[in-house]
């Protein structure tokens, strides 16, 4: 095998080793046979090389003589543990890495390496996948418009629903879960906070719904829901949608009919399904009963709007908001299991938290203090504080030390 440069891949290669990110998650197997989407894939990972078959190398890379063995460093991908038992001992310790430092002006997904301060963002940005994703995201975003207006303004009954799910289903192409959740998160805020919110609601929601192993004619009625979960608020007006002040209580209570709002304008569509209608209603109902607009409670709550209200939740905890930053998946796992473990249906939440903790074992991150780890154990009992070890060799479980938590992953 060789190791060759992304740039010089070509359709046909086969993977003499699994490529994996620095954050330990798998992009490729070993014996893939390369296509312009893996490699595309790869590219959007910045992964910097791949070892490849000899039978797959191109004639001008392939050595005179036999190559001395190259040491990748990669990390390896540690699956979580089905004995609660934590390591004793940590086998082998990563290269280390360069030393990175936050300055105070920084936000938790800004970095320093070399005297120079890139945004964790930046990097995915940059890449030619990223502007394609852009541009049919802002696709996606001009055909809500047209959607949520045509419902709104001229009470249209008739509407495309496959089209919208062929838009919505496009912005899936060659993505897992979550490498799409990944880039929702670097996405530059838009003028039309509405329209962002339900497109990344029906993203997340289909996204939750695969993790659940919900068929296909499910997880289509699940992206509807989340597209159309909020489009009650159209007709709020802007000037109260938008404070960023408090609201008054008549303030608050207008905002409170949104769900009630959207289900009046949706009822009346043709061949709407009725799980989409009870989303729009129920989205902010919660399992103890504490929600609105009804306090239903438990299995009142339709499915769908349960899933829908998880993904809702994560949405809006993930986003830029003008008083904080975005936060990182540990810390809204972290506000799931303070609070909202007995608001949410236990199926839905459990199958949320231990995905989206799993995905990132093996993960470099951040502490409150500035100091940087590498997880190396998922606590069952509290997946947003799991043991971390230091360059240093130095292990801790983050159970036992209240006083220290994830801030950002890096």
């Amino acid at each position: 095998m060789q190791k060759i440069p992304i740039r010089k891949l070509t359709a046909g290669m086969v993977l003499a080793d699994d490529v994996t990110t620095r954050h330990g998650q798998v992009v490729a197997r070993k014996g893939t046979t390369l296509t312009d989407p893996v490699i595309a894939r790869l590219s959007f990972y910045r992964i910097d090389f791949a070892f490849i078959e000899k039978d797959g190398e191109p004639e001008e890379l392939r050595p005179l003589v036999a190559p001395m063995p190259a040491e990748l460093h990669t990390e390896s991908v540690t699956p979580l543990p089905e004995d609660p038992t934590p390591p004793s001992r940590v086998v082998s310790t990563p290269a280390p890495k360069p030393e990175v430092k936050l300055t105070p002006k920084d936000s938790p997904r800004s970095f320093v390496t070399d005297n120079k301060t890139i945004p964790y963002s930046q990097k995915i940005r940059s890449t030619p996948e990223y502007q394609k994703f852009q541009l049919d995201y802002s696709r996606n975003i001009a055909l809500m418009r047209s959607v949520f207006e045509s419902i709104v303004k001229k009470g249209e009954t008739k509407i495309d629903f496959a089209h919208i799910l062929s838009e919505v289903q496009s912005l899936f192409a060659s993505k897992t879960t979550l490498d799409l959740f990944d880039i929702l998160h670097t996405m530059t805020a838009l003028d039309d906070a509405v329209y962002v919110h339900s497109l990344n609601v029906a993203l997340i929601a289909r996204g939750l719904g695969k993790w659940m192993n919900l068929d296909r004619s499910k997880l289509d009625t699940l992206t509807l829901a989340g597209y159309f979960h909020d489009i009650g608020k159209i007709v709020i007006p802007p000037d109260i949608l938008n404070k960023t002040g408090k609201l008054t209580d008549e303030e608050f209570q207008m905002i409170r009919q949104h769900p009630l709002e959207g289900r009046k304008l949706l009822k009346s569509i043709e061949g709407i399904d009725g799980r989409i209608l009870a989303a729009t209603l129920q989205h902010h109902e919660r399992f103890d009963g504490s929600g609105y607009p009804r306090g239903l409670a438990g299995d009142e709550i339709d499915t769908t709007a349960a899933i829908i209200a998880v993904a809702d939740v994560y949405d809006a905890m993930t986003a830029t908001r003008a008083y904080r930053a975005p936060k990182c998946a540990f810390q809204v796992i972290s506000d799931f299991e303070e609070d909202g473990l007995s608001k949410y249906d236990p199926k839905v939440i459990m199958t949320f938290i231990k995905r989206m903790a799993a995905a990132y074992q093996n993960a470099r991150v951040i502490l409150n203090d500035g100091s940087r780890c590498k997880v190396i154990y998922l606590n069952p009992q509290r997946m947003s504080r799991p043991m971390v070890e230091f360059d240093d060799g130095k292990i801790l479980d983050l159970s036992t030390s209240t006083n220290l938590s994830i801030t950002s992953i890096i």
